[in-house]
């Protein structure tokens, strides 16, 4: 992934990092077992996947004609026998 930039952008940060603190703050109240926090977690862990899309539809992310899609196994020739 390092080669294509795949996720190295303001939208992709910023929606990782808010997913990530309600993942843990998820995490924090199902071990304290209490429910309401837990699911206020979930929201904000959504929060950050629409939070993000919306960062990418302002320009933020990267844009999707950057680089050429990967080749598919299905996709190649195959291989001539020689000989």
């Amino acid at each position: 992934m390092a080669g294509s930039s795949h996720g190295h952008t303001p939208a992709a940060w910023t929606g990782v990092i808010i997913a990530f603190i309600g993942f843990c703050v998820a995490g924090a109240f199902m071990v304290m077992d209490q429910p309401v926090g837990f699911w206020a977690g979930i929201v904000v862990v959504l929060l950050g996947g629409v939070v993000g899309g919306i960062m990418r539809m302002m320009g933020l992310g990267q844009p999707k004609d950057l680089h050429q899609p990967h080749q598919m196994t299905g996709d190649r020739e195959p291989a001539r026998a020689e000989g």
